[in-house]
């Protein structure tokens, strides 16, 4: 260690600037503890410059125009197409063109202080962190550090892929020229968002997935998606391996298990994520680097006392809702235990993230959205809950037919019969996002089906779905 190091104390250390660890720091700093962030990129992260934010700042403009395209009156006043350039450049404004200044000015006002530069585990409650002049300052932290590290993107060991040059969603999101085709290796989110974002501004977009679309959502989700895709003029490829990549001098060429052959001028890779840990220094408290880290419900790492996970890089769920959630949790709970003070760690409590296990909102912006929470058919009757899904068709609630001419899409509630709860909701259709958090607080809350009845739906509302999903299901049943 340099000799000339210096040291300083801080009540919490927290490795990662994201939105996650922006949100431990804030609680933390809010419970009356001292605390700092080391951060070695830019301060916001992942979501503000590579993933959330851009991504759908490139999807709604698309949205926003098949929309209008949808409406009769409106429809006959779009005669345009997408700026491209338009597009990139409010995408930039969203990521403040890949400046953290706004961000460093709100760790200064919430009493966060930053420290720029690559840190690892030394010790026992100890960082050092260094500098890109490579200079060291010892950190040490009286009574936690929380690792919000995050997660990067995976590059699959498929022969030539990584000596290609692969796009991942770092380079799908900050992209300054369109490229005039591209591949898509996967088929999860990521995929089919990018694929969406690309197909719409013009590329000629292919999709490889070695499954199906969104395989771990409803098998309606992906199913509709794919027609989606298609109808964007995406050439979607599901059930399909990929065996080699290769760039030339014109783009690359992407052979798959059959032998044929795809050429594209960029390929992107999107086929999950691995944890973004594996230079901090974890061998040093006995965790293996480049695992996800494990840890209770309050965040922290079983073994160690001091030492908490927060966000993707304890693998729990890779969304960054969920991450800023267990922030809470994990910042309020650090700050209880350094106070002395009781920690409320029953289910549901303030110091937990319960509902990561069976709670988790996610939307999916492709076209058609996908919005879903709680667990599937399928993961229901694995958890051996006796269910009854109840499914229905959007496209026949009124305020749907109002909304857009021509409106299609599907809705399922998954239901616990023991129980008489919401356990699953999914919604597919144009716009579907804003149904989900009604379905995230019936589950949540385990509002019995009974009293759901009470929950009138505005008429001619998209969310008076919920009366027919409720009239499928019986009111005799509840």
């Amino acid at each position: 260690m340099d000799a000339a190091a210096k040291t300083d104390e801080y009540d919490l250390i927290v490795l990662g600037a994201g939105a996650v660890g922006e949100n431990v720091a804030d609680r933390a700093v809010q419970g009356g503890l001292t605390t700092i962030i080391v951060e070695s990129e830019l301060v916001g992260g992942e979501c503000s410059y590579w993933a959330c934010m851009p991504s759908k700042a490139l999807l709604r403009p698309a949205q926003a125009l098949r929309a209008a395209q949808h409406v009769g009156g409106a429809s006959q006043a779009v005669t345009g197409k997408l700026d491209v350039r338009a597009v990139f450049d409010r995408r930039d404004s969203f990521t403040s063109n890949w400046s953290d200044d706004g961000q460093v000015k709100w760790l200064d006002s919430a009493g966060i202080d930053l420290a720029r530069g690559f840190g690892r585990l030394t010790g026992e409650r100890e960082v050092t962190v260094t500098d890109a002049d490579g200079g060291t300052r010892v950190l040490r932290a009286r009574h936690a550090v929380a690792i919000s590290t995050g997660s990067e993107a995976v590059i699959p060991p498929i022969d030539g892929l990584r000596e290609a040059a692969p796009w991942t969603s770092r380079e799908a999101t900050s992209a300054e020229e369109l490229p005039e085709s591209l591949a898509v290796i996967g088929g999860g989110v990521v995929a089919v968002e990018m694929a969406t974002v690309y197909a719409s501004l013009g590329s000629k977009v292919t999709i490889i997935a070695r499954g199906e679309l969104l395989a771990s959502m409803e098998p309606f989700a992906g199913e509709r998606v794919a027609a989606g895709l298609k109808e964007l003029g995406v050439d979607v490829r599901t059930s399909t391996g990929t065996t080699s990549v290769h760039r030339g001098d014109e783009g690359v060429t992407i052979t798959l298990d059959g032998g044929e052959e795809i050429s594209a001028s960029e390929v992107l890779v999107a086929t999950g994520r691995s944890a973004h840990n594996r230079d901090i220094g974890l061998e040093t408290v006995g965790l293996e680097p480049g695992k996800w880290i494990e840890t209770d419900d309050t965040l922290r790492v079983p073994g160690i006392d001091w030492l908490y996970a927060v966000g993707d890089v304890n693998g729990r769920v890779l969304l960054t809702h969920q991450g800023k959630y267990q922030a809470r949790a994990a910042g309020d709970a650090i700050a209880a235990r350094a106070k002395g003070d009781d920690v409320d760690d029953g289910p549901w409590g303030r110091h937990v993230a319960t509902a990561d296990h069976a709670a988790v909102p996610q939307v999916t912006f492709s076209f058609p959205e996908v919005a879903s929470v709680g667990l599937t058919e399928a993961a229901a009757r694995e958890a051996g809950h006796d269910v009854t899904v109840i499914d229905y068709d959007l496209g026949w609630v009124a305020g749907a037919s109002v909304y857009e001419d021509g409106f299609e899409g599907q809705a399922r509630l998954v239901i616990d019969t023991e129980r008489d709860i919401v356990i699953g909701a999914t919604f597919v259709g144009p716009e579907v996002a804003e149904l989900i958090q009604a379905a995230t607080i019936a589950i949540v809350g385990e509002v019995p089906i009974a009293r759901l009845w009470h929950a009138v739906p505005a008429y001619p509302t998209i969310s008076e779905i919920w009366l027919r999903l409720l009239e499928g299901y019986g009111r005799d049943s509840a």
